[in-house]
């Protein structure tokens, strides 16, 4: 009768470990990446361009510790690849709309300029002068030695 319970049993314990066989090892440079890529998308100021996939890249990465400590680990490693890669997407939406909030400040600033150049020559009056304008100008410094003269070289005896 001992026999007949512990063959369920052993049957069972070898499905588990099996099940856990497929898994594969625990993602643990995948977690610790997707935790480096959506630190560095928190100071990339990926929140202020990019709020939706930043907070989709933390949720990832809530579900793949949450899986990991279950055990489930390909689901944890799944979900912690699918975190880094919004992480990523969040960090370049921050670079890109960064870039364009600086070329937004050119553009103004080329208007103001545009139209105090208009104004002035509106009214007549000398452009201003520019800050190398009022440095005075460069000595002429020494003469620059004379090119060598182009003569071929002269052959040198071989040694016997």
């Amino acid at each position: 009768m001992r026999r007949v319970t512990m063959l369920p049993t052993s049957a069972a314990v070898c499905a588990l470990l099996g099940g856990c066989a497929t898994q594969g090892p625990q993602p643990t440079e995948q977690l610790a990446r997707a935790r480096t890529v959506i630190e560095q998308a928190d100071k990339a100021q990926a929140q202020r361009y990019a709020a939706a996939d930043l907070q989709r890249a933390r949720d990832e990465l809530s579900a793949a510790e949450l899986a990991n400590n279950k055990g489930d680990f390909g689901v944890a490693r799944r979900y912690a690849e699918s975190a880094a890669a919004d992480a990523d997407v969040a960090a370049a939406r921050a670079s890109a709309g960064e870039a364009l909030q600086a070329a937004n400040e050119v553009k103004q600033s080329n208007r103001a300029l545009q139209q105090e150049s208009e104004r002035a020559a509106a009214s007549g009056a000398p452009p201003p002068r520019s800050d190398l304008q009022s440095y005075p100008p460069a000595s002429p410094g020494p003469a620059a030695p004379p090119p060598p003269e182009a003569s071929p070289p002269e052959p040198q005896p071989r040694p016997q």
